[in-house]
Formats: C-alpha cells, structure tokens, sequence
C-alpha cells in the first residue's frame, strides 16, 4: 500500500512547474493500492492557498479533494497515531504533521510514502518514503 504526501497533491494541481506537476499527475493515475491520509486531506486544503496566484481556488481545493477521495480510501488516525507521533517528534525531533502523516503510514500498514520533502529517515521501520523528483543515480 501507498500513500502521498501533502506536496505530491499540491504539485498535481501546480501550473507552475509543469515537470512536477506531470510526475505528481503520473504517481497519483498509476496509485493503484493508494490511499489518502487524513493529516494529508487536511494539509493540502490548507495548502492549497498557495495556488491562489495561480487562479486556484477553495472552492477548486475543496473539488480536487473530492476527487482524491473518490480515487483512494481515506485512512483515519488511529488512538496508536497519536502515541507514535508522540514518540517520532520527541526522540526523532520529527515536526508534528510530518510525525503523524509517518506515524498514520506506520500504523496503517503502507509501505511506501512519496513525498518531496521527507526522504528515507529510519531502516528500523517497514516504510520507504521515496522523493519522486530525485533521479536515482
């Protein structure tokens, strides 16, 4: 199973760079075992304000949201999130939404996460979290 971070979502809806834009469209059409994490549902509305130069609007955020949902389950926290969320911002020095999108994927059983911003932090966990805009070299 995978999951999106909050930036994957944002750039599918970003005109201004049209490279990313394409690799953020491609991983969500090809997201077949996706799903959609709360904190992520939340912060890409929130996000989403970024856009506004763009012509973006809530209203388009708060469609494109629906969309998302209509392609893939929303996950919601789970009483165990919150506790290793705890743990991850504590001892990890983790921020807190970083540590509870990490914290739900753990929890929920994905396997990998794509996100921009949070490369692979932890071999101790069975989650890979993959920066898509990275060439492997």
């Amino acid at each position: 199973m995978i999951a999106l971070d909050t930036n994957i979502l944002i750039y599918a809806c970003d005109k201004a760079d049209l490279k990313r834009q394409q690799v953020a469209l491609d991983l969500i059409s090809n997201a077949h075992d996706g799903v959609l994490l709360w904190q992520v549902a939340c912060e890409f509305v929130a996000a989403s304000r970024k856009l506004r130069s763009q012509g973006f609007t809530m209203a388009d955020a708060w469609e494109r949201l629906a969309d998302y949902l209509a392609l893939f389950p929303l996950i919601l926290p789970a009483a165990g999130t919150l506790e290793r969320a705890r743990i991850l911002q504590a001892e990890d020095g983790w921020s807190f939404w970083d540590a509870m999108i990490v914290a739900a994927c753990l929890e929920c059983g994905v396997t990998r996460l794509y996100s921009e911003d949070l490369p692979g932090r932890d071999v101790r966990w069975p989650l890979e979290i993959v920066n898509p805009f990275v060439q492997p070299r």
